[in-house]
């Protein structure tokens, strides 16, 4: 009886989950930005960014564990504010980036934590390496949006993650191992 019972209730999770519908949105690159900061010396935090860069969010709003994200960026997309800063990330010391080296976030699952949060975990690459990171996510809206007239979302999201454990932690301790990461993007609804 208890395997029979088991196996229904199997059965309709299987059956709810096949008429779940995550729908495609790729993002606004003219409003997806993501910060970086570091203590410098224990003197100033110092930020960078990423703008401008590509990706995909699989939507499902009535189901969010059953939503995805995969991004990636050129490493030289990176925006350090000081042309000399950026030439020494890029150097051998840091990244030794050539043209085709990139930064990619895959998703492997999403915890909903509350009506509008959620922890994503996902696989970061970086200088070649992979990595297991979360992101601690907010929902920031979703409805159509004003201008465009069609379905919009956007997300928040923070994580820190340690340049060691991506072969980039010269310098620690006096340029920080730790580094924080706030992400804010816009997505449109796929045509």
């Amino acid at each position: 009886m208890k395997k029979t019972l088991l196996a229904a209730a199997l059965a309709t999770v299987a059956a709810t989950g096949a008429f779940a519908s995550p729908e495609k949105y790729v993002l606004d690159a003219s409003h997806s930005q993501i910060l970086f900061s570091y203590n410098h010396l224990g003197f100033s935090t110092t930020w960078g960014l990423f703008s401008g860069f590509e990706g995909d969010v699989m939507f499902d709003q009535e189901n969010p564990a059953g939503s995805s994200v995969s991004v990636t960026m050129p490493v030289k997309s990176m925006f350090t504010g000081w042309e000399e800063r950026f030439g020494h990330f890029m150097s051998q010391d840091f990244f030794g980036a050539t043209d085709d080296d990139m930064v990619s976030f895959t998703s492997t699952g999403i915890e909903v934590t509350g009506e509008t949060t959620a922890n994503i975990t996902g696989d970061l690459t970086l200088n070649g390496v992979t990595k297991p990171v979360v992101l601690a996510a907010n929902l920031n809206q979703a409805g159509d949006h004003p201008m465009a007239g069609k379905p919009w979302a956007g997300f928040d999201a923070t994580t820190t993650v340690l340049r060691s454990d991506f072969e980039l932690g010269k310098f620690a301790p006096f340029v920080s191992d730790e580094v924080s990461i706030q992400i804010s993007v816009e997505a449109m609804k796929a045509e």
